[in-house]
This record gives C-alpha cells, sequence and structure tokens, in this order.
C-alpha cells in the first residue's frame, strides 16, 4: 500500500459561503418536486388498495429523514461537487481501491437515465388528456421522440441553466397548489376517507413496501444540498437544518395534495387514472382549467428531464477526468466542450426506459442504487469514523448510529419489497460492472493488479 496521506485536497475552496437555512431548504425542496406526485399519487394509493396511501408518504419521509442524516454528516465534511463519488472513494480506497467509486458511477449511468425516464413517461401519460386514443406504439414513438429532442437541445455548450431551473420551480408550485385548491374546492369526505374494512390486514406490510418505493422516489433530492456544500454558510448547522425542514415540509405538501386528490373521486377511479392532476380539476373546475393544468404538468416534466440529463451527463465526466472511470466519457465535444458521450450514453438509455411501466422504471432505478450508493453510505460514515477520526466533521449525527440503523432497515425493506424485474436487471447491471471493473482496472494496472493507493483527500482541510 502506497500511503500519501498528506496529499493535498485536489481544489481549493473557492466559493463564496452565502446559502443558509432558508435558501439550502428552497433548493432541496424545488429538486424534490417535480412531476413526481402527479404521476405517482394513483400508483401509490393502488399499491396501499385505499386512502391508507397517506402512511407511505410518511414512510417516505422517515426514511428520507434517517438517510439525511447519513448525507448530512458526510457532505459537511467533504463539501462540494461529487457527493457519493467522493464518500466511497475515501472510505473504501484502503481495502478495495477505486472498486466502489466506479461501480457507483456504473450505475448512475443507468439510474440517472432511468429517473429522467419517468419524466418522460410521466409527460406521455398526461398528453393522453387531449389523445385519450393513443395506442401502445405511438405513446412510446413520442416517448423515444422527447428524448431525442431533449438531447438534441442539450447537443451544444450550455453555460447556465439558472433560468429554466427557475422557471421549472414556479411552474411546479403553480400546478401543486392549483391542483391541491381544486381537490379542495369540491371536497367529498366520503371519498377521501373511505377506508376498506381490511386496511390493516395481512396485506398491509406487503402494500407498505411498494408505498414505500413510490414514496422515496417523490423524495429524492433531499440530499441536494449535501453537493455545495463549499456554498453553505456554516454547513454544520445548514445542511442537517436544510434537510429536515425540506423533508418534513415536503411531506407536509404530499399528504395535502394526496387528500385533496382523494376527495374528488373514489379512490378506486383514483388508483386507475393516468393523468390524476387533469382529473382532479377537470371535475372541480371544467375542461379549459384542467387542459391548462395539463399543459403546465407536460412543460414540468420535459424540463425537469432536460435540467436531470444536464446534470446527470456529467457524473461519469468528472470520474472519468479523476481516472476513477473509463477514459472515453472524460472526452468533451471538439467543438463545443462538453462530455457528448456521457450526454448520447444516457439519452439512449432514457430513451429504452420509456418502454417500460412507470412503476417498474421507479423499481429498477432504486434496486439498481441501493447496494451501491444508499448502503455503501451509510457503510462509509462508519468506515470514515474508524479510518479518519481526525477528519473535520462540522456536523455530527445526531443520536448516532440510530439514524444509520433506521436508514440501513428502511433500504433494506425497500429492496426486497422490489420487483423480481427489477432485482433481476439491477443485479445484472451490477455484475457487468464488476466485470468492467475488472476489464478496467488490469488495463489501468489498478488494484487488484496493483498496490492500492490511499489519498486521504480531506484529512487537515479545515
Amino acid at each position: 500500500m502506497q500511503d500519501s496521506s498528506t496529499h493535498q485536497p485536489v481544489r481549493d475552496n473557492a466559493f463564496h459561503r452565502s446559502i443558509g437555512v432558508f435558501s439550502g431548504t428552497a433548493i432541496n425542496m424545488t429538486q424534490m418536486c417535480g412531476i413526481g406526485p402527479f404521476i405517482t399519487i394513483p400508483i401509490m394509493v393502488a399499491a396501499m388498495g385505499g386512502p391508507q396511501a397517506i402512511i407511505g408518504w410518511i414512510a417516505g419521509a422517515i426514511l428520507a429523514m434517517a438517510d439525511g442524516l447519513v448525507w448530512a454528516e458526510l457532505g459537511a465534511a467533504m463539501p462540494g461537487s461529487g457527493g457519493t463519488y467522493v464518500y466511497l472513494r475515501e472510505a473504501f480506497q484502503y481495502r478495495t481501491g477505486k472498486l466502489m467509486p466506479f461501480l457507483f458511477i456504473w450505475t448512475m449511468l443507468l439510474a440517472i437515465p432511468l429517473l429522467m425516464s419517468t419524466g418522460i413517461i410521466g409527460m406521455v401519460e398526461y398528453l393522453q388528456f387531449f389523445f385519450p386514443g393513443l395506442g401502445w406504439w405511438p405513446q412510446h414513438l413520442i416517448g423515444v421522440a422527447a428524448t431525442a429532442v431533449v438531447t438534441w437541445l442539450l447537443y451544444r455548450r450550455i453555460e447556465s441553466v439558472r433560468a429554466i431551473t427557475v422557471a421549472l420551480w414556479v411552474v411546479m408550485l403553480v400546478s401543486i397548489i392549483g391542483v391541491a385548491a381544486a381537490g379542495f374546492s369540491h371536497f367529498n369526505p366520503a371519498f377521501a376517507f373511505a377506508f376498506p374494512a381490511d386496511t390493516f390486514g395481512g396485506h398491509f406490510f406487503v402494500g407498505l413496501g411498494a408505498g414505500l418505493i413510490i414514496g422515496i422516489y417523490d423524495y429524492l433530492g433531499y440530499n441536494t444540498t449535501a453537493y455545495i456544500g463549499d456554498e453553505l454558510r456554516d454547513p454544520g448547522r445548514t445542511m442537517p437544518r436544510s434537510i429536515i425542514i425540506s423533508v418534513i415540509a415536503m411531506m407536509v405538501v404530499y399528504l395535502l395534495l394526496n387528500i385533496s386528490v382523494l376527495g374528488v373521486a373514489p379512490w378506486q377511479e383514483i388508483a386507475q387514472s393516468k393523468s390524476v392532476a387533469s382529473l382532479v380539476v377537470e371535475r372541480s373546475w371544467g375542461h379549459l382549467a384542467a387542459a391548462v393544468m395539463t399543459v403546465l404538468i407536460i412543460v414540468t416534466a420535459f424540463a425537469s428531464v432536460f435540467t436531470g440529463l444536464l446534470g446527470g451527463s456529467r457524473v461519469p465526466f468528472e470520474a472519468a477526468r479523476d481516472k476513477v472511470f473509463l477514459s472515453m466519457f472524460a472526452r468533451l465535444h471538439a467543438k463545443h466542450s462538453f462530455p457528448h458521450v456521457a450526454l448520447l450514453t444516457m439519452g439512449v438509455v432514457t430513451a429504452i426506459g420509456t418502454f417500460f411501466d412507470l412503476s417498474e422504471v421507479i423499481n429498477m432505478l432504486l434496486a439498481a442504487t441501493i447496494i451501491v450508493q444508499s448502503i455503501a453510505q451509510i457503510a462509509a460514515l462508519i468506515v470514515l469514523r474508524k479510518r479518519q477520526p481526525d477528519l473535520a466533521r462540522p456536523y455530527k449525527q445526531w443520536l448516532y448510529p440510530v439514524p444509520c440503523i433506521i436508514a440501513l432497515l428502511g433500504w433494506i425493506y425497500v429492496y426486497v419489497s422490489a420487483t423480481p424485474l427489477s432485482l433481476i436487471l439491477s443485479s445484472l447491471w451490477i455484475v457487468a460492472g464488476l466485470v468492467v471493473f475488472a476489464i478496467w482496472a488490469r488495463l489501468n494496472q489498478s488494484w487488484p493488479f496493483a498496490p492500492v493507493e490511499v489519498h486521504e483527500t480531506y484529512l487537515g482541510k479545515p
């Protein structure tokens, strides 16, 4: 083993620390809520078997908060770009070299595009409000075409998407408030609280597992401030508070939205709806209002895929540039200097993902990341506390190790509750990643074909 513990951080902290708890919470919430609830409420209601779907949102919030505290400690100690990639690189370098960060990036090549596929699928579902007779092939051709348009729009140098992000947030906010207001304006308690007689029967925990998968999908984004630690004012305070407040706030939003939707029609009808927001607004305010709301949601879906692929394509690029992933992903477009290999790869996977059922795609993207990201990060926190006790930790997890245990149990429960197809495909993807890593490591003379190289990047960093 080559010890280079005096290795200096790869980059200096040159950012202005201007983001406090309020703005950090707003950033998290913006990333957490896009088209998600508008396409998952029917799935959640169907999975849970009635209005008890609200328990799925609460369970998702508990898991998100526990896992968020894992992110908070790691992100505050190792701030900046990279996120999980950096945490796994630092924690597991002692025994397995670059294996874990490599596998993480490999899974991101699948998970990020699948997440974008859910946006495309949701967009197509809401288009059926205007074109109810769309068959299987037209739906999927539209999905592929939409993915191609997004990729084409991104196939150029883009310096900033600030305006698009702000517009997305405004449209999303208007959509949520509009749908909730429509639901409560014609609210029928007999619909909203029509719990089945066997609500908490033997099938409840099976439904809860499926509901938790949908719930945690809708909370994804609670960790956004962990990626911008260099720009947080007092990270040890701002990071955990922004995560916890954003999770609680979004739980309230989701509960109110869910209750308002369930108060408009029988839950059995809600569970079958492909454009539930359109249904609610049309029942309450008429067809024209529903058409306007549907357009807003379609715009939200398209914009979220645009910004998601833009950011996601940079993940393998950064890792390849750090020589921790396949070198082909470090290539920049000759004219416009953007990571075109990663963008095209993710665009193709996104298009393929649109051919699957929405629920199956959500299951696959979570199954692919739980082992290599969620559970691995919990292990990374524990390993780093042992291996790097002197690492500066502006925030140390409250009630450690209780949040780690809750998060671990929650992620295991989600994983075993995933569909068989998602478990098989995600496992095959990880196995393929191990094979590719072995070939890559051999060609690059890296572990296990050479001694591990330890670079404790953040030790000694104030």
